[in-house]
């Protein structure tokens, strides 16, 4: 199959990748550039290297090294690094034209199915992961645990005290919780007598007039 097959999935998997998962998802302008560039290197690289002489070696060392410039450059969270990675191997697929087109485009399908499946927002919506600082010692994380999931209103499912300050008297902890649904409060037993006598009030006035 012609390398333009290739390029043409290649292009179409990251476009899905980048503007049909990830901002949809996660709403960060400045990744969106990233995540093109890389894919599109990584694709003309890997396609350089497949048509020469140049050794696998040679072409794994310059994607080492982008990646450790493009990772230290900025924070990201393990989600982000996620589709980092995986637009670099849809650019490594998409670059390599002598491999089976049936197993690119299916690898490539794949890697897609499981970052949708993986990152959708449904799954495990309520659990979080979050760093807390409480106002209170804490060296039993009993304790701790107990308070927190008065506070976060939430099943507590880990807590790691990280550091404990005395002098200050602050614990911080690392919390793995699902939230609880909320109950909506009933409303006051007088409150519909309450209504009744504004609405008569209101008709009392208004046949006044």
């Amino acid at each position: 199959m012609s390398a333009f097959a290739f390029i043409a999935a290649d292009l179409v998997a990251i476009l899905i990748l980048v503007f049909g998962l990830y901002f949809p998802r996660h709403r960060r302008r400045d990744m969106l550039v990233a995540f093109l560039s890389i894919n599109v290197g990584v694709m003309g690289v890997t396609y350089a290297m497949s048509t020469s002489d140049l050794s696998l070696g040679f072409g794994l060392g310059i994607f080492a090294v982008l990646s450790i410039i493009r990772l230290r450059s900025t924070e990201m969270g393990h989600a982000e690094i996620a589709y980092y990675f995986t637009a670099i191997a849809i650019g490594l697929l998409g670059g390599f034209p002598s491999v089976s087109p049936a197993i690119s485009f299916t690898l490539m399908g794949v890697l897609l199915t499981v970052i949708a499946i993986g990152d959708h927002p449904k799954l495990f919506g309520n659990t979080r992961q979050q760093m807390m600082v409480l106002d209170q010692a804490f060296t039993d994380e009993d304790k701790a645990r107990d308070l927190l999931s008065t506070m976060l209103h939430a099943t507590i499912h880990r807590v790691e005290i990280r550091k404990v300050d005395l002098v200050t008297d602050t614990t911080i902890c690392d919390v793995r919780f699902t939230r609880l649904p909320r109950v909506a409060s009933a409303p006051p037993a007088d409150a519909g007598l309450s209504q009744a006598r504004v609405v008569t009030r209101d008709a009392v006035t208004v046949g006044a007039r």
